[in-house]
């Protein structure tokens, strides 16, 4: 049988910490930001875990 093949756009999405959780950048920092605030682009900056809902679909994707 063939070896798995990692989902290509999920490794490039998704970090593994050491601990073995996965975190993923929020969405919506892309563009349009000047009518967002300050407040509001600082908290999309930063990194968030996987939802525990859908982790077990996300670690297939990758192979873990």
């Amino acid at each position: 049988m063939p070896k798995m093949k990692t989902d290509s756009g999920a490794k490039k999405r998704i970090k593994i910490t050491g601990s073995g959780k996965l975190r993923r950048r929020k969405a919506f920092r892309g563009h349009i930001m000047e009518k967002k605030s300050s407040v509001r682009s600082r908290r999309l900056g930063r990194e968030t875990d996987i939802a525990p809902g859908i982790e077990k679909n996300i670690k297939k994707l990758l192979g873990l």
